[in-house]
């Protein structure tokens, strides 16, 4: 949780959009410029992050997936009113409970995490956190036990500060005790917000933290807002420092349960994507926030959006909604097999937006399998628009960076529909509703299929 705000800026345009301005200008005029960069791109930029040293706890070699309770539950602690939505033990057992009879666990969703207002006001007689008497009356070590119980883990949230964010106390001060209490409690992650504290005290002190997480002899994963309350305060974050001691970071706002707080985010991440990429990899990841699909403020065509994109930027998939009354189309979005495949790519390389112009984006993101010096791709065709009307884009694989001569066997992600082994020359057609996505799938071809005759075609992929 973030309760400040930062007002956007403008950024370097990429070299798919530098003719955004002309109306004349068409999408392959624009990307066309993309195939002869591709390889640079991804020497320069994708595979940095190998190169950079990151936490060594062992944990988050993939983004870390799971349910978290902030953005659908918030700060509720009326028990008495609201006994259902609360924030409380209660609350937690029964999404634990729905993680794994609804089948998100087997898919890879394996945090429960708790988040803010889950303390007493004030700490115990020996300094200690204590968890509120009322609305987790067994305490935390029995709720990790119940999670633990279920082949869950189980995360908690503090703060950086003399407060969390809702008031509660924060570490300021107690920060070794903190940590040994945590592991105590067998806690498996921690986020750490940086309410109530000076930014220019975070190089410091979130490195402190996490070395007394460590020092516990527990492995916990370890989540951090360092890096957004500094660019809230115009300081350049140390991402260096960032990525050696913290497996996960937030960069920008809070999500709110709406679209315009979807596309800010997803215009930050674009707009600021030659910061952010090379930070990324396994063991340490961007966090654009929590996924709000299934809640109020997404329509369907929105929620595959979001999903998409934040497997395209090998983001956490850290869900926040009422898994009691969800309804089944957001939850077979949540639940997609593939597109979590994509997020969860071993690579762990960020993907990034190779072309914007008149509303319509396309995002490309380097997976596995590789062959030689060809990677396979996840491509997402993205329409801002909101004019009513579905929006056609052509392009052809080689235009996409695509460029092995064996070939790629193509897969829309979610119309689950293959389309068979394409040349580079092959031209693909997307129809692509408002506000809503087309994710495809490419996985490059080994080279007994480079002697296949290729035509150039012409595919239309359904709404």
């Amino acid at each position: 949780m973030i309760l400040k705000r930062q007002s956007k800026g403008g950024t370097k345009q990429q070299c798919s959009s530098r003719n955004s301005n002309s109306s004349s200008t068409s999408p392959l005029q624009t990307i066309c410029v993309f195939q002869t960069v591709i390889v640079s791109l991804v020497l320069a930029v994708f595979l940095l992050p190998a190169e950079i040293s990151s936490l060594e706890n062992g944990l988050a070699r993939t983004p870390p997936m799971g349910w978290l309770s902030w953005e659908r539950f918030r700060c509720n602690t009326d028990c008495e009113g609201d006994p259902e939505n609360c924030i409380s033990e209660n609350l937690f057992r029964t999404m634990a409970d729905l993680v794994v009879s609804e089948g998100y666990a087997a898919l890879g969703y394996e945090y429960i995490n708790v988040d803010d207002c889950w303390l007493e006001k004030s700490r115990g007689p020996r300094g200690e956190l204590v968890a509120d008497r009322r609305r987790f009356p067994s305490g935390m070590k029995a709720l990790a036990d119940y999670v633990h119980a279920k082949g869950l883990k189980f995360g908690i949230y503090e703060d950086y500060g003399n407060y969390t964010c809702a008031g509660y106390p924060g570490i300021l001060g107690f920060s070794q005790n903190d940590a040994a209490q945590f592991a105590s409690w067998d806690v498996d992650y921690v986020k750490l917000d940086g309410c109530y504290s000076l930014p220019i005290d975070m190089d410091h002190g979130y490195p402190e933290f996490g070395r007394h997480l460590n020092a516990t002899g527990r492995a916990m994963v370890y989540s951090c807002s360092w890096p957004v309350y500094q660019i809230y305060a115009g300081m350049n974050p140390n991402y260096s420092s960032i990525i050696q001691h913290c497996n996960l970071w937030r960069n920008y706002d809070d999500i709110q349960d709406s679209w315009a707080s979807l596309e800010s985010i997803i215009d930050y991440y674009g707009n600021n994507q030659d910061a952010i990429i090379p930070n990324a990899g396994p063991g340490h990841w961007n966090d654009p926030d929590m996924l709000i699909i299934g809640n109020f403020g997404l329509s369907y065509e929105q929620s595959k959006t979001q999903m998409a994109l934040w497997a395209i930027m090998a983001a956490p998939l850290m869900m926040s909604v009422d898994l009691r009354t969800i309804r089944p189309e957001f939850k077979a979005i949540l639940q997609n097999k593939k597109i979590i495949a994509v997020d969860q790519d071993p690579l762990g390389i960020q993907g990034r937006r190779i072309y914007k112009h008149k509303g319509i984006e396309i995002w490309s993101r380097p997976i596995t399998p590789i062959y030689q010096t060809f990677y396979s791709y996840a491509i997402a065709f993205v329409n801002r628009r909101t004019d009513g009307t579905p929006s056609d884009v052509a392009v052809t694989l080689r235009e996409l960076g695509l460029i092995s001569p064996t070939g790629y066997r193509v897969e829309d992600l979610y119309e689950e529909v293959d389309y068979g082994i394409l040349s580079p020359q092959t031209k693909i057609k997307v129809k692509v509703n408002p506000s809503g996505v087309v994710i495809l799938r490419a996985d490059v071809q080994p080279e007994r299929f480079s002697k296949r005759p290729y035509n150039p075609i012409f595919y239309r992929y359904p709404n």
